[in-house]
């Protein structure tokens, strides 16, 4: 008899909380889905609409963080004190302490790899003094780049009442992030990559490992936005972009952004001229309807004479024709130093990435083939190492060699390529660097290098 008094407790109970705790909401659904190339939109559903962005919000983190090494006011071996605020910055972090010091570098492998909220807070006070003048930062090239939807209040994606976007606008940035800074997309591929210390993994890694030509861009999640994601794929000559807000899970999330993919390739044309983000813009305002642009709204119009010409994309790489010669340097005649006479390390003033491989185009889907390096010797510590090809007079060049160098030797495409900036002789200089070994990897990539006839020499990456 005590047991069935038991049992009608628990029902009661259970059927009062039933009552009393509401259902948790599901975040409101968006999507959209546009050729990369063109701006087109392919598919929408309530694209427009102002949710909660999450983690997406680093794009512009980061996409800030870009042009300001690029205009020199940031080294990316430049270290930043980590302020009490930074490091009080709730998970996903890196767990920094107040005082420690940072590489920029190392901050943005976190906040596009690990997503850390901290790594993003950083950032933010290392471009614009504080986060929140940071985020003022963030909103008013948001409007310059056209994302007419978009209001940012921190760096990081964390939710606060008056932050929001849109998926047409995520979209917009990652189309931006890929062209204005294509030097620095290979970070959002990568599954795994060394920072401050230790290696850290990619919270997209899932999507890039599944989708084929998936190579990007970033995840987002809060209780309030749901599961986001802003996926980037190529195949041929066709890149898309698809964007989900308010996924139910991350496989929801995933199979969706994959179903949107495929919605985009099956509709996009083989072959596409680029246009900047800035052409579209003004195509749209000077009544160009022909053409159905991601960023043809009202407000993007009216800012559409402030918006910065996008970079265009990077020429051809050596190869893409036929078989990539064996050198540039008798070509381009600007080798300064032989990479085995400069493996110190000059002073430098600013640094800037080039590709690990050319966004347009970029190597067909499964040419590349996996670089063996040498096993690994015992009770070695395994580091950031690198493979220098030289230092060069004219940073095309730089860029070129690493091109030819990655194309030439089997299995090199997947390297990263650092092409760093400094001050030789009262004259600037660029360091080619193919980056991303632990050290046995590094000298069997250079014997395979040397092989060929070419200079190099291994490295271990500077601040580490």
């Amino acid at each position: 008899m005590s047991s069935l008094r038991m049992m009608i407790a628990v029902l009661a109970v259970a059927l009062v909380v039933s009552f009393v705790v509401p259902k948790a909401e599901a975040a409101p659904y968006a999507a959209f889905v546009m050729d990369a190339r063109t701006g087109d939109i392919l598919h929408e559903s309530d694209a427009d609409r102002r949710l909660h962005p999450a983690s997406l919000t680093k794009m512009m983190t980061l996409y800030l963080t870009f042009e300001a090494v690029k205009a020199g006011r940031l080294g990316l071996d430049q270290r930043v004190t980590i302020s009490r605020h930074v490091a009080a910055k709730p998970a996903s972090k890196m767990g920094y302490r107040a005082g420690q010091k940072v590489r920029i570098r190392d901050l943005i492998r976190a906040a596009a790899i690990k997503s850390a909220n901290d790594a993003a807070a950083a950032l933010a006070e290392a471009v614009g003094g504080s986060e929140s003048a940071f985020a003022e930062i963030m909103t008013r090239r948001a409007r310059e780049l056209g994302m007419a939807n978009t209001r940012f209040l921190n760096a990081s994606g964390l939710t606060q009442s008056g932050q929001y976007s849109t998926a047409r606008d995520m979209a917009i940035l990652g189309r931006a992030l890929f062209y204005d800074h294509p030097q620095y997309y290979n970070l959002f591929s990568r599954i795994s990559t060394p920072a401050s210390g230790r290696t850290i993994h990619n919270t997209n890694r899932r999507f890039l490992n599944a989708y084929r030509g998936a190579d990007g861009i970033k995840t987002g999640y809060t209780s309030a936005a749901g599961f986001n994601l802003v996926a980037s794929a190529e195949r041929g000559q066709e890149r898309i972009i698809a964007v989900v807000f308010g996924g139910k899970s991350t496989p929801w999330r995933n199979q969706r952004a994959a179903e949107l993919l495929d919605l985009g390739f099956s509709k996009a044309p083989s072959r596409a001229d680029y246009i900047s983000t800035a052409t579209l813009i003004r195509r749209v305002s000077a009544g160009g309807g022909e053409t159905r642009v991601a960023s043809a709204s009202t407000a993007a119009r009216a800012v559409a004479a402030a918006a910065p010409e996008a970079s265009p994309p990077p020429p051809a790489r050596p190869g893409d024709e036929g078989t990539a010669p064996a050198s540039l340097l008798a070509q381009a005649g600007e080798l300064l130093v032989p990479s085995a006479a400069a493996s110190e390390t000059p002073p430098q003033e600013y640094t800037r990435l080039s590709p690990r491989r050319s966004p347009w185009p970029r190597i067909r889907p499964g040419s590349e083939l996996a670089f063996a390096p040498a096993p690994t010797l015992r009770n070695e510590v395994v580091s950031d190492w690198s493979v220098q090809l030289g230092i060069f007079a004219k940073e095309e060049t730089a860029i070129a060699e690493l091109a030819s160098a990655a194309l030439g030797v089997r299995g090199l495409a997947a390297a990263g390529r650092d092409v760093d900036r400094f001050t030789l002789s009262g004259k600037p200089a660029w360091r080619a660097q193919l980056t991303g070994f632990d050290r046995p990897g590094a000298l069997a990539a250079c014997a395979a290098i040397q092989a060929q006839g070419r200079d190099c020499v291994p490295v271990e990456s500077a601040g580490r």
